[in-house]
């Protein structure tokens, strides 16, 4: 069985996103052992100067390193990402690498029609980056727009559409997770990359 990690995209107490993935934990959880990981209570990213990480982003990174994929799901605020997940990946990108060659699946909800769909081409750029390395699923975009909606008062997603794509969607990553792990001959060397470009960019 397949070790996936989901991460909240943001610290709102009553976050749809956060329904989301509690629901794809419960519905899938015959087929993957999901942990859900919270970003709310992050410190505020400030480069320490001694290059030395939080516990709290330690284990995290632990965690994502040792998992066999990544879940996202993010809200969308000004087109964009929330802060708090621009901050959980500065942390989470500065001296520590575990996203390096990770299969990660991009998700998104919103109260809107839309369900983040700017957000999640912005998380692809960032997942991108030289210093993430991120391997994001192609041709996936799992938008839940209306998303005050979407869930009873048992958490089970009531949108039959959504329930059958997300389930496409879900059987889509695990090959993804298994033709990731066919091509992980570079890994230590796009590890290297990474902390190359960590040093150009911070230790200055």
């Amino acid at each position: 069985m397949k070790k996936i990690v989901g991460i909240v995209g943001n610290n709102s107490t009553e976050s749809t996103n956060r329904k989301l993935l509690q629901y794809i934990q419960k519905h899938f959880q015959s087929k993957a052992d999901i942990e859900l990981i919270e970003i709310r209570d992050l410190p505020m990213f400030n480069k320490p100067s001694d290059g030395k990480l939080p516990s709290v982003i330690l284990e995290m990174s632990e965690k994502i390193e040792a998992a066999d994929g990544v879940i996202i799901s993010t809200a969308e605020y000004d087109h964009s990402i929330t802060s708090a997940l621009t901050n959980a990946l500065s942390w989470l990108s500065f001296n520590n690498f575990p996203f390096v060659d990770k299969p990660v699946m991009i998700i998104g909800a919103s109260y809107g029609l839309l369900g983040a769909s700017r957000a999640q081409q912005h998380l692809r750029a960032i997942m991108n980056a030289p210093v993430i390395r991120a391997m994001v699923m192609p041709g996936c975009e799992f938008m839940m727009g209306h998303s005050k909606e979407a869930f009873d008062e048992k958490g089970e997603l009531v949108f039959p559409d959504k329930v059958q794509q997300l389930e496409a969607y879900f059987s889509d990553f695990l090959q993804f997770i298994n033709v990731s792990e066919l091509i992980q001959d570079r890994h230590a060397s796009n590890v290297n990359e990474a902390m190359k470009f960590y040093r150009e960019q911070f230790e200055k």
